[in-house]
């Protein structure tokens, strides 16, 4: 049985970044909030997983989630910039590209390896004055950061991210010309890819995406509010399995 559980909300960010995060692409998914993990309707979607075609393998089909539904759920760009780059495992080099980007260095107490707690960008964002533009970008960059550390790309814990982002955000103007769409898409598919072995215990990150794809595409499964954290019970998981039962 698979487990992935990431209920950890990204915080409220100030009104005054509102036009900050829309130039970015990030106001959208900055809308979404916690949408609570449900394990037995992402087992039952991983059992139909086939990593060869990327695709859900139904009676009735193949399907899959798409770059079109990326850009309707979550508002983000599929054919800009690549996401790219180097991956530096050194904490000189996180803690160089803080300073450059926030003017402050997280402790290595605040980091997990190459991973920045999530705890520390928050105490952060708190903590910054609102007093001119570069101040306001900074604060913006926080924000983003927590994004993707709980909305698109977080780890196992969801209690950190990666620094590897944090060059994609030093241009600010450039930032809304990045591919991210399609580098969350891609990191659906390695995280679904990885599941579906026999021997994997756990999800990588946070499912929003796979979860909102369900909502809107698998039909019999009944309306629900987002913010219900326990939207889907067994008995919907029952409804997915009579009625797209595993192909042989």
């Amino acid at each position: 049985m698979l487990t992935s559980d990431h209920p950890v909300s990204p915080g409220h960010y100030n009104e005054r970044v509102e036009e900050h995060l829309r130039s970015t692409d990030f106001y959208h998914v900055a809308q979404i909030g916690v949408v609570q993990c449900q394990k037995s309707l992402v087992n039952a979607l991983v059992e139909r997983w086939h990593p060869d075609t990327h695709t859900f393998h139904l009676p009735v089909g193949e399907c899959a989630v798409t770059l079109e539904n990326v850009a309707i759920i979550l508002g983000l760009l599929t054919d800009g910039l690549p996401v790219t780059g180097m991956t530096l495992s050194s904490f000189e080099a996180l803690e160089a590209e803080c300073l450059h980007q926030f003017g402050v260095a997280p402790r290595k107490s605040d980091c997990r390896g190459s991973y920045i707690k999530l705890m520390w960008l928050r105490d952060l964002k708190e903590r910054l004055q609102l007093t001119d533009e570069n101040s306001i970008q900074r604060y913006a960059k926080c924000h983003i950061m927590l994004l993707i550390g709980t909305i698109l790309f977080g780890d196992k814990s969801g209690a950190s991210v990666h620094w590897k982002f944090l060059p994609l955000l030093r241009d600010f103007a450039s930032i809304g010309q990045y591919s991210l769409g399609s580098a969350r898409l891609a990191h659906l598919y390695r995280a679904l890819c990885r599941a579906s072995h026999f021997d994997y215990k756990e999800t990588d990150g946070p499912l929003t995406l796979l979860l909102g794809w369900a909502w809107i595409r698998l039909l019999f499964i009944p309306w629900v509010e987002l913010s219900d954290p326990g939207c889907f019970n067994d008995m919907t998981t029952d409804l997915f399995r009579s009625a797209y039962p595993i192909s042989s």
